[in-house]
């Protein structure tokens, strides 16, 4: 018994090794990573025979380690059989490395027994014995650099998988920037057509201010211009209609122009009127001169009439300093601020002027305002009146023009005890100076702002005209302060 055992084990391993390959291909093709893999311990450096550290690894395939293995995996099971034969030791190694990737170093221990007939299974668990305390992540590093060096097909494979990534990412890439040009271009159009539309409902804004006008007009000239054109064109309607509205537009413009001279009449007067009879300092602005003082009021007997104002008789006054002014944009949040406050916000009607008082107060040496409106733009000046206020409250006041605000003073001065009717009102007025001209301002772009000197005691008027506007009342944002 003990002669024929040998002789049976031998031909029982002779029968097994024929089948070796096969079975051996069987099990490398079912080779793939687990669930529960693992990642590899940080700080694990690749060996020589793995290609330097992790870095240089991952630079010279293009791939990080994992991504690697799974693609060499890939690649192995695609491939063997047709494009890549390898060697019975060859497989045990790739085998050995998969192992120590899935399990981690051989232990007997945890691992179950193998037949002693089954070559195959000692096999690949001593060639897996010979990798002792490789990590997991040499163990995929020496999978790829094996597999490249037994299939010269790998790398190819490596660098075309490479690129069809960087292709994708590159069409990736360009559809998000094409989307976002879209985005853009849409946006764009839109913010066009926005003002597009506010441009158009201004000029039909304009356009049917100007219809309003014309229609007033058309109504006052009607008769005239028929019976003018029936006398051009006798006979002939379609000529006399278009002499009729060319008569009408002229007579719009005209008609326009006229308002407009008016308004530059006003403010003349205004200048002219509001200038100090001794003395009279005017600031230089936009070019404009100090008018001419007017001649003082003589008495009945043709003596010149001491002029007394509350604060003594008037004599020279100290010279008066250029105003400062700026603007700046924040006249959103400038709004907002002032709306707290409600008596900081005031409508100035169609063709009123109105005239904010803001005394020189004790404690100050520096007058500030600071102003705004809604959509459209309001003349605006500031004066100084030489006379001293009962109080230092701030007081507004209204009048339909600037003359007119200038009558209801005189006709106010009438109703005052001692006052002589046949010496005229205008004397009894005191001295006021220009410290900034009225003009125009576009205060509803942005914020306008100044400031000036207090001159001496007084009453500043700051006056916001709004006189040359026929159908528009415009809403007032404004704000005065002194400062030492």
């Amino acid at each position: 018994i003990r002669f024929t055992v040998p002789a049976v084990r031998v031909s029982s391993n002779m029968a097994e090794e024929k089948d070796d390959v096969s079975r051996l291909d069987v099990a490398v093709d079912g080779l793939s990573l687990t669930e529960n893999e693992t990642d590899a311990p940080e700080g694990e450096e690749v060996t020589d025979n793995g290609g330097g550290d992790s870095a240089l690894f991952n630079e010279k395939w293009g791939f990080p380690t994992e991504e690697l293995y799974k693609l060499a995996l890939t690649f192995f099971k695609e491939k063997e059989g047709k494009a890549v034969h390898l060697t019975y030791g060859d497989k045990l190694k790739l085998v050995a490395y998969t192992k120590q990737v899935q399990v981690g170093p051989y232990d007997p221990e945890k691992l179950p027994p193998v037949g002693y007939f089954d070559v195959i299974g000692n096999d690949r668990r001593k060639e897996w014995q010979t990798l002792g305390d490789m990590g997991k992540h040499q163990a995929m590093c020496e999978f790829c650099l094996l597999l490249a060096d037994l299939c010269p097909t790998f790398q190819p494979y490596v660098e075309a998988h490479r690129r069809d990534l960087e292709e994708k990412e590159r069409i990736k890439r360009e559809e998000e920037e094409r989307l976002q040009r879209e985005a853009e271009e849409r946006e764009r159009q839109r913010l066009e057509e926005e003002a597009r539309k506010r441009e158009e409902e201004e000029r039909i804004r304009q356009e049917q201010q100007k219809l309003a006008i014309m229609n007033v007009l058309n109504q006052q000239t009607a008769a005239q211009f028929q019976q003018y054109a029936a006398q051009q064109f006798p006979g002939n309607p379609e000529q006399q209609q278009l002499l009729i509205r060319q008569l009408q537009e002229q007579h719009y413009q005209q008609y326009m122009q006229q308002v407009y001279q008016q308004q530059m009449q006003q403010l003349q007067q205004q200048h002219l009127q509001q200038a100090p009879p001794l003395n009279n300092h005017v600031d230089m602005e936009a070019g404009q001169g100090s008018p001419a003082a007017p001649p003082p009021a003589l008495d009945s007997t043709g003596d010149t009439e001491e002029k007394i104002v509350e604060n003594g008789p008037e004599e020279e006054y100290p010279s008066i300093a250029a105003p400062s002014m700026w603007t700046r944009p924040q006249i959103k949040e400038f709004k907002e601020q002032i709306r707290k406050d409600k008596d900081s916000v005031i409508t100035v009607g169609r063709g009123e002027v109105v005239t904010v008082r803001v005394p020189t107060h004790e404690d100050g040496a520096y007058l500030f305002w600071e102003f705004a409106t809604d959509s459209y733009d309001i003349g605006f000046g500031v004066y100084f009146e030489w006379t001293i206020a009962p109080s230092n409250a701030v007081s507004v006041h209204v009048s339909e023009s600037s003359d007119e605000e200038d009558e209801e003073e005189d006709v106010e001065g009438d109703g005052e005890e001692g006052h002589d009717l046949e010496k005229g009102t205008r004397s009894d007025r005191p001295p006021t100076d220009e410290i900034v001209p009225i003009y125009r301002r576009d205060c509803h772009v942005e914020v306008y702002a100044g400031s000036h000197m207090y001159p001496g005691r007084g009453v500043y008027l700051l006056k916001f005209d709004n006189s040359y506007s026929l159908w528009r009342s415009k809403t007032l944002y404004y704000r005065v302060y002194y400062t030492r």
